[in-house]
């Protein structure tokens, strides 16, 4: 963590960044920080407990600006990164990634590739968690996963604190915020819930990196992150996804190839 903290507050003084994103100690757990002079570089920490995804920083225009910033980025946020690349909204000689390996060795890594290499190294697992309440839905009928699902969705009074705390939830005017037509009720009811969290699963169909941000977010509990992070896995043999690196192909529901095999037409 010393090496780290070092090693920003050089980058901060001549000038190569202007800001490095990470975390502090906050009152129960570490909280992101926003380091902009090399003293404050002290404050930062990084270690297991640094689960937030900080890559929902970095297409923040009034925060980034246009001169070059650092990010302490575990593995979550570097996935996220990746597919923030991919998708054309950073550039590579905008930013520098500082990370560590679970040893405590430090790493710098300033292009999309370096980034790639490092990332391929760490398997994507589900936690136990995960694996419990997937085990419990696909044993369910389908009708039994529709009411499993109502029931969860009917908790969710709309604070879209998951759009919040996804970094791919990016648009500067979300589809809940046009009203002209209302696509979506903007209203808390069980269907008009079911309708929003459906919709955002089709946004991000092939591009979730799992990293649980949205179901982490959630006030109310619903383990929301498992829907985008099981139809990742179960679009990964159809559409050559890779669970936990970049889907350069694009969105699944709004790409469209000659060689698409179509087999779920029935």
């Amino acid at each position: 963590m010393e090496k780290l903290r070092e090693r920003a507050a050089a980058l901060l003084a001549d000038g190569t960044v202007s800001l490095v994103i990470g975390f502090e100690e906050g009152t129960k757990r570490p909280r992101p920080f926003f380091c902009r002079t090399s003293d404050q570089a002290s404050k930062l920490i990084f270690d297991s407990r640094c689960f937030h995804n900080l890559a929902v920083y970095v297409t923040k225009k009034e925060l980034v600006g246009k001169e070059p910033f650092a990010v302490t980025a575990p593995i979550a946020t570097l996935r996220s990164i990746l597919q923030l690349y991919v998708e054309n909204q950073l550039k590579e000689e905008q930013m520098l990634i500082l990370t560590a390996d679970p040893a405590g060795e430090l790493f710098e890594l300033r292009s999309f590739d370096e980034i790639s290499a490092y990332v391929a190294n760490f398997e994507l697992k589900r936690g136990e968690r995960e694996e419990e309440i997937l085990h419990k839905i696909e044993g369910m009928t389908r009708e039994e996963r529709w009411q499993f699902w109502l029931n969860e969705m009917s908790q969710c009074f709309k604070c879209y604190a998951c759009r919040s705390a996804c970094p791919l939830c990016y648009c500067t005017k979300c589809v809940v915020e046009v009203n002209r037509p209302q696509w979506i009720h903007p209203w808390p009811a069980p269907l008009a819930n079911m309708e929003w969290h459906i919709n955002r699963a089709m946004h991000m169909v092939g591009r979730c990196t799992a990293c649980g941000a949205c179901g982490e977010a959630c006030p109310v509990g619903i383990p929301i992150d498992l829907i985008t992070r099981k139809m990742m896995e179960d679009l990964a043999p159809e559409f050559g996804y890779i669970p936990g690196l970049p889907a350069r192909q694009g969105n699944a529901l709004s790409s469209w190839r000659l060689d698409d095999r179509e087999q779920f037409i029935r």
